[in-house]
């Protein structure tokens, strides 16, 4: 019983330790990822919309 207390007084502690990113690096970050899919979607959307296009005039 004393290590799974002994654990959660070391996860804690490490816890206490992480630096959390601030609103603002927050906001920053998710708008980064948001759009960083976006334009990955849409590559691929173009990519798939060519090579549905080639298939198209070789069949």
């Amino acid at each position: 019983m004393s290590a799974i207390a002994r654990f959660f007084r070391n996860v804690s502690s490490e816890m206490l330790k992480v630096t959390w990113p601030t609103r603002k690096e927050l906001l920053t970050y998710t708008v980064t990822v948001v759009i960083t899919v976006i334009l990955f979607a849409l590559f691929f959307m173009l990519i798939d919309f060519g090579i549905e296009q080639i298939i198209k005039l070789i069949v």
